[in-house]
């Protein structure tokens, strides 16, 4: 499978986005969809995963209540939806996708598109 995501941008501390990640040459309800976020000189880290039919996600600590994990299985695509953004969140966020559900690490997904950047959080 193939992602590729998108939606990233320039925001202000407080402000929202919607990040989308496609995907293609498979079908999307083969895999667990997971977001992972990578800001300069720090490892990369999970943000949020929903399992294969979308019923059960999974957040990390740092977003819980402030962001929001989708997907539609029809159409192919996964949504990240960020509220209240903090400084702490400017980073290049990838979308991922995993043979498993409950996946949350790095290594347990197996393909992943190019990451797309939140920037301009002060």
């Amino acid at each position: 499978v193939q992602l590729q995501a998108s939606g990233g941008g320039l925001v202000q501390a407080g402000g929202s986005l919607r990040l989308s990640c496609i995907a293609s040459g498979d079908t999307f309800s083969n895999y667990n969809m997971g977001w992972f976020r990578q800001a300069p000189g720090k490892e990369r880290e999970f943000v949020a995963t929903a399992s294969r039919s979308g019923i059960y996600e999974l957040y990390a600590d740092s977003v819980k209540d402030r962001f929001t994990i989708s997907r539609d299985n029809a159409k192919n695509i996964g949504y990240l939806q960020m509220n209240s953004l903090e400084p702490e969140d400017a980073a290049v966020y990838h979308c991922a996708a995993a043979f498993s559900d409950y996946e949350t690490t790095v290594k347990d997904f197996d393909y992943w598109g190019q990451g797309t950047l939140v920037t301009g959080l002060q």
